[in-house]
């Protein structure tokens, strides 16, 4: 077997398990916590949760059928790759939600309780699809076309603008504000969840250095924090003098040594640090599939 065929294999299995974990995850988000809850969490299951407390129509069917429409104004945004491994992803949590998860119990306990929970597992089970190229479907499509437009917003911000929509629904539906607020609840949790597994895993500082010792700094940075340092040579606006402006990534909880190093070398020195998403490369990870 060659080299790619091995990692094809490797890709495809990964892919898999994937799907898997996180369609259990997902289901668990929509029909164990939220299925009993009286909230819609947003999104196409959201819908599907509002017509199944409606009419009883089984959620995940109902979601394959509401992603149709979705999937042909989308398909020229989101290219055929994603739309081939968000259909496997699709059919994979509809079984979940329609023949694994109701052999079990649902959640019916407290509404905060059950809207966190569903959060959570909801933004662990997409991350864990966005992670492998894939999605939920529907407005999971529609977030990655407004992502490809307006790249500075991130992919959790952008759902759940679109989620507050389905969300307002579930007040007429099921009879109360506090639908709406667990849901919101919901959606805000998993929003968070899916940046931290998405941008928090491989998140850092920058620190921007401006000093006239940078030489001095970066062997402090060196020694303290033990990162490297980039030097870069700048000329003031204002004054026409020649500065230093250091570039070092660190962890977070690296950035109070590399402060501490910087008010060592020149105390006089203008600094700041910037949240960073990923960082890939030499000490941190690496850029691969």
């Amino acid at each position: 077997m060659s080299k790619r065929e091995e990692t094809n294999i490797r890709r495809i299995t990964m892919d898999m398990a994937c799907n898997i974990a996180g369609s259990i995850l997902y289901a668990a988000g929509i029909y164990t916590f939220a299925g009993n809850a009286g909230f819609a969490p947003g999104g196409v299951s959201g819908l599907a949760l509002i017509m199944d407390y409606l009419w009883g129509l089984p959620v995940g069917t109902v979601t394959l059928l509401l992603n149709i429409p979705l999937v042909l104004i989308s398909y020229r945004a989101v290219g055929r790759r994603l739309l081939v491994k968000s259909a496997v992803t699709m059919v994979i949590s509809s079984v979940f939600l329609d023949l694994v998860f109701p052999l079990f119990p649902m959640y019916s306990g407290d509404r905060l309780i059950a809207s966190v929970c569903s959060g959570a597992f909801l933004g662990a089970g997409m991350a864990l699809f966005y992670m492998r190229g894939s999605s939920s479907g529907g407005i999971d499509f529609l977030a990655f076309t407004i992502k490809k437009k307006k790249p500075h917003m991130t992919i959790g911000v952008i759902t759940m603008l679109i989620d507050l929509v389905v969300i307002l629904l579930g007040w007429p539906v099921f009879g109360d504000v506090d639908a709406v607020l667990y849901g919101v609840i919901a959606t805000f949790v998993s929003t968070i969840v899916i940046d931290r597994i998405l941008y928090g895993a491989g998140a850092a500082k920058l620190a921007v250095i401006i000093t006239d010792r940078g030489k001095e700094m970066a062997e402090e940075i060196s020694a303290r924090a033990g990162r490297g340092v980039t030097s870069l040579r700048a000329v003031g606006a204002y004054t026409r003098k020649d500065r230093e402006v250091l570039l070092c990534v660190c962890t977070k909880a690296e950035a109070s040594l590399v402060k501490a190093a910087v008010q060592e070398a020149d105390d006089k020195a203008f600094f700041m640090f910037v949240e960073t998403g990923e960082v890939f490369g030499e000490g941190f990870r690496r850029n691969e599939q």
